[in-house]
């Protein structure tokens, strides 16, 4: 029996480059498990059309001959077919007001909806993710951000010399990049005015781990929340202070008489309270890496960046990775784009502007930041799809939800069966 599955086009902006299946994982499907794949032509796809024709798949306008349809980002509504299957990312699990229309259509056109979100292995662990390379580009870009923000007040670093990812020719060149710069640190030092140079990691998952990795190619010394304050008695130029804050680290309960418990916290939030704003007066850096909603506590606020602001805070720069729009950092206000990246906040005047010059903190908040690294992040994000997807394309979604045979990690991922809402996700309807 064959099987075919559609690549879609992405062009929800002209910086998603992205593929979920790259060419040698088509080849793979059409050699092992006799699955065509028809992909639709791209004049901006990081791997070209040459390339897929080669690994044998067909390049073709029109999808209807597919059942089971990859892509990455939203669909728009017009794209929707009876009764098929979609795999993306559809940001709609959270409820998301901009996507109800979307998945309204797919309700009516009874559709299945995986979302690589949720596919996760029995721990809850994500298995399918960009959020390696959001971390590697969101670091890149904030030390731009931050080296613009010092020329832009004259203090010469040799992190002045880094460019915005995009701008370099892939990630080798960014490591090779850091190196020498890391060695201008090592024998020059930096200068007194920003020492300590102290960068925060607030998370440490998949997304945290891409940030530091590429930090960690600088010479850096990693510190603990609770030593923060020791290092300004006798702090060092010749390298940058790295601290990672964990839940612990940046709430506490609101009652005296209970003691921190990681699990009562993801269940109960509102009986916590941020302890965040101790550690910001020592931070240089800010990495925001957390997932939130807004039943958790911010990590910095308005209010108290008002009221704590002066010419010589330290906190020159956020690095929204997360970007939730005045989520866990309140003043996030809008999302960036690479050609656009970065805006200072004004915590006197309560205003945004462009660039990175102005009164207030500089934030780096471009959204979709694996598009940055366009091939690179498409060959991982398919060397872990391209196991599960072989299973989602052979599938028979004729059987009712209870009787599919979908393996666990790929179950827990759907959230619509048939255009119904899946029994896990039958709270989104509140949203609908």
């Amino acid at each position: 029996m064959v099987f075919t599955i559609g690549i879609r086009r992405e062009d929800k902006n002209r910086w998603e480059r992205r593929v979920p299946l790259i060419p040698k994982h088509v080849k793979e499907f059409k050699e092992k498990y006799g699955i065509e794949t028809i992909i639709q032509p791209s004049q901006i796809r990081a791997y070209s059309e040459d390339e897929y024709a080669k690994a044998g798949a067909t390049i073709k306008e029109d999808l209807s001959n597919c059942p089971t349809i990859f892509a990455i980002k939203e669909i728009p509504i017009n794209f929707f077919e009876y009764g098929k299957t979609y795999i993306f990312f559809s940001h709609t699990i959270k409820g998301q007001k901009y996507n109800m229309p979307m998945l309204k259509k797919m309700m009516d056109l009874k559709c299945n909806l995986i979302d690589y979100e949720r596919i996760a292995d029995d721990r809850g662990y994500r298995l399918v993710f960009f959020g390696r390379f959001a971390g590697l580009a969101g670091m890149v870009d904030t030390l731009w951000a931050f080296g613009q923000r010092l020329n832009s007040k004259n203090i010469d670093t040799p992190l002045n010399e880094m460019k915005q990812t995009i701008h370099y020719k892939n990630l080798d060149e960014i490591k090779e990049h850091l190196k020498k710069i890391g060695k201008k640190i090592q024998q020059n030092g930096l200068p007194e005015s920003l020492t300590p140079l102290v960068i925060g990691f607030a998370g440490y998952g998949n997304v945290s781990k891409g940030a530091q990795k590429i930090l960690d190619i600088l010479p850096v010394k990693e510190i603990s929340p609770k030593e923060m304050k020791k290092i300004y008695d006798n702090p060092s130029s010749n390298c940058i202070y790295k601290v990672v804050f964990k839940e612990e680290d940046m709430v506490k309960p609101i009652s005296s008489d209970d003691s921190f418990d990681l699990q009562d916290y993801y269940q109960h939030p509102e009986k916590y309270q941020s302890i965040f704003e101790n550690y910001i007066p020592h931070l240089t850096i800010l990495m925001n890496c957390i997932y939130w909603n807004t039943q958790y506590p911010r990590l910095v606020t308005k209010d108290f960046l008002k009221k704590n602001y002066t010419e010589r805070l330290n906190l020159q720069v956020i690095g929204d990775i997360s970007i939730d729009i005045n989520g866990a950092i309140e003043f996030t206000e809008k999302a960036t784009t690479p050609d656009n990246p970065v805006f200072v906040y004004d915590p006197l005047t309560d205003t945004i502007r462009d660039g990175y010059i102005g009164e207030g903190v500089v934030i780096m908040g471009v959204d979709n930041l694996p598009c940055e690294l366009p091939r690179e992040s498409s060959h991982a994000f398919s060397d872990a799809l391209h196991t599960l997807a072989p299973e989602i394309a052979r599938a028979d979604f004729t059987q009712d939800f209870d009787n599919c045979k979908l393996s666990p990690s790929i179950k827990k991922a759907v959230v619509l069966y048939h255009g119904k809402l899946t029994p896990d996700y039958q709270y989104i309807d509140k949203y609908l």
